[in-house]
């Protein structure tokens, strides 16, 4: 394994899916690249959730960068970097990009060439995948690369 593909949302529970990629990365020694997608920007200015949380306490975005496709991406990178940061490795690469989250994961990962795909599943049951999809569903079923599993909740 020389390449791991990390994807992260900007969940709460984002910095569990990042430390346990990257450990599992270190100890193959391989290089980890940092992923997060903006599936929809209308998204991030829903009321009921508060975009790319992922770290608690280190973001502090004004709406102002929500309001356009660029301060999103701007903003996706700036939380990617404090990922990096947080993890303590100035090698991880960060990339941002736009389209379906299981598509462009599946797509990125087959770019670079990666030896696996770390991501978060979220806590749902069998009715709500069925009805809603489950991103984590669509890239284990449409895969060849080895993919990690991380089970999370909502705190």
């Amino acid at each position: 394994m020389k390449k791991v593909l990390i994807a992260l949302d900007y969940d709460t529970t984002a910095q569990k899916v990042a430390e346990a990629g990257f450990s599992l990365a270190k100890s193959m020694k391989a290089q980890v690249i940092l992923l997060h997608i903006i599936a929809d920007p209308a998204y991030y200015s829903s009321l009921e959730y508060s975009p790319i949380t992922g770290f608690a306490g280190y973001m502090d975005m004004s709406n102002n960068q929500l309001d356009s496709l660029d301060g999103l991406i701007k903003a996706s990178l700036q939380y990617l970097d404090k990922t990096k940061h947080h993890l303590g490795d100035k090698e991880i690469q960060t990339l941002v990009k736009e389209g379906d989250f299981a598509s462009t994961i599946l797509t990125t990962a087959k770019e670079l060439h990666a030896d696996m795909i770390v991501m978060g599943s979220h806590s749902r049951n069998w009715l709500e995948n069925i009805v809603m999809g489950s991103v984590t569903e669509k890239v284990l079923h449409s895969t060849k690369i080895p993919l990690l599993i991380i089970p999370v909740k909502n705190q």
